[in-house]
């Protein structure tokens, strides 16, 4: 009971990290920034993903002494100038919108904040980059995302209990197969339909990364299970935990589906590079 209390601890603690990591690395969580004001620390976060119909809100806490400018253009950059949108004060923040744009669609933007007409600060060096989505109902996200992290959960249980070669590790293994299965597998690509249109774009369709780490998560699994069905294996539970343990640390949505906006349709994963390396006519002729 003591070992199998120590294991868990271990495995929760490695999962735990592994998603804080992930979330903090990943290109749709919110960019944070920060900047003085008469000698004090002013932090603010930029955001970086909208789901639904609304346009984006883009909010700032600002003293008002403060002048605030939002400037945009769609991404990639197709020779496009930038448009200014003012910051609003609505209550104690101040407001610009981003116009909603077709799933996958993404803008780039920066601000400049200004005091007495001197400069405070600006990204426009660095300008942030927001992807559009279409809305996921609630309950099936929070499914998706439960699966997944019980996914990552009980594979480093069956990691770890196969590195102290102990024969329970078989019994976590198909149960990983199993979360996996429903949690990457079925949920995910419903997910994936909501948000940008398709339910699949990983191999052999297209090359979405995160799809397919995914599908290869789910194949290391597939032979962990095959190579414990008659016997016990202990070698394959700790290569399948660690290629999921590194995939997974890999961050959420990065390199993932973006709107070609000349042809209406998505390129995926490393696809991308082509668009950002051969400038307009690759982006023409990707699809």
């Amino acid at each position: 009971m003591r070992k199998m209390i120590l294991v868990w601890i271990l495995a929760l603690i490695v999962t735990l990290g592994s998603a804080y990591y992930q979330r903090l690395t990943g290109p749709s969580h919110p960019k944070r920034i920060e900047f003085s004001v008469d000698g004090q620390i002013v932090k603010q976060k930029l955001l970086r993903s909208q789901g639904g119909k609304d346009d984006a809100k883009i909010t700032l806490k600002l003293d008002n002494s403060l002048v605030a400018e939002l400037y945009f253009r769609h991404y990639p950059i197709m020779n496009e100038d930038w448009t200014k949108v003012p910051f609003n004060k609505v209550d104690d923040e101040f407001v610009a919108l981003l116009p909603n744009q077709p799933p996958a669609g993404k803008l780039q933007y920066y601000i400049d904040i200004t005091q007495n007409e001197t400069s405070v600060f600006t990204n426009v060096e660095d300008p942030v980059v927001i992807r559009f989505k279409g809305a996921v109902p609630d309950w099936i996200l929070v499914v998706h995302i439960f699966l997944m992290f019980s996914t990552m959960l009980i594979a480093n249980v069956s990691g770890v209990l196969a590195v102290l070669k102990d024969n329970r590790a078989r019994v976590y293994t198909f149960i990983t197969l199993g979360l996996l299965a429903m949690g990457g597998m079925v949920f995910g690509p419903i997910v994936q339909k909501y948000a940008f249109g398709e339910f699949w774009t990983g191999i052999p369709k297209g090359w979405d990364l995160t799809d397919n780490k995914t599908l290869i998560a789910f194949g290391a699994w597939i032979i962990a299970v095959i190579m414990n069905l008659k016997k016990v294996n202990f070698t394959w539970p700790i290569i399948a935990a660690v290629i999921t343990l590194v995939i997974f640390a890999i961050p959420h949505s990065m390199f993932g589906s973006t709107l070609n906006r000349e042809t209406g349709d998505v390129i995926q994963g490393f696809v991308f590079f082509i668009v950002l390396l051969g400038g307009k006519e690759s982006f023409k002729r990707v699809n």
